[in-house]
């Protein structure tokens, strides 16, 4: 078979075309967790009567909702999607997601009404995130 002076355009294009799913999961996961990160450590003392949780526990939560936020876009950003830590991405939401509720139905850190409700939006919205991610890990 001849080659072409389109060969390597189309191989980037078959390695890079098939994690775009994925890798839009990772960003858009990344910019939320990031967001969230942001506003449990920059407005902590607000958060704390609205929500009902202290800022004890929003400092370290904030944090590593940072940290995490960098991970994952790390790993959405890199030239091509690590499986192995798409797939520990995916694992530490659902995590989040049972670790979460698990927090609002012991009740142990006795939050409000519109901080109950937050957790229960929050453990959607990163379960959601874990099943685009799980489709993206499928389409690698």
């Amino acid at each position: 078979m001849a080659s072409t002076q389109y060969d390597g355009i189309t191989s980037h294009a078959k390695a890079t075309g098939s994690d775009g799913f994925a890798r839009m999961a990772l960003k858009l996961d990344a910019a939320a967790t990031g967001l969230n990160g942001i506003a449990y450590v920059a407005l902590a003392t607000v958060l704390d009567s609205f929500f009902g949780i202290a800022t004890a526990v929003q400092y370290p939560v904030g944090t590593f909702l940072l940290l995490y936020a960098l991970g994952v876009l790390a790993i959405g950003t890199r030239k091509e999607i690590n499986r192995t830590g798409l797939t520990a991405v995916i694992v530490t939401n659902l995590l989040w997601v049972v670790l979460s509720l698990v927090v609002l139905i012991t009740g142990a850190l006795s939050p409000t009404g519109v901080g109950a409700a937050w957790i229960v939006l929050q453990s959607l919205t990163v379960g959601g995130f874990a099943a685009l991610q799980y489709v993206g890990l499928k389409r690698l």
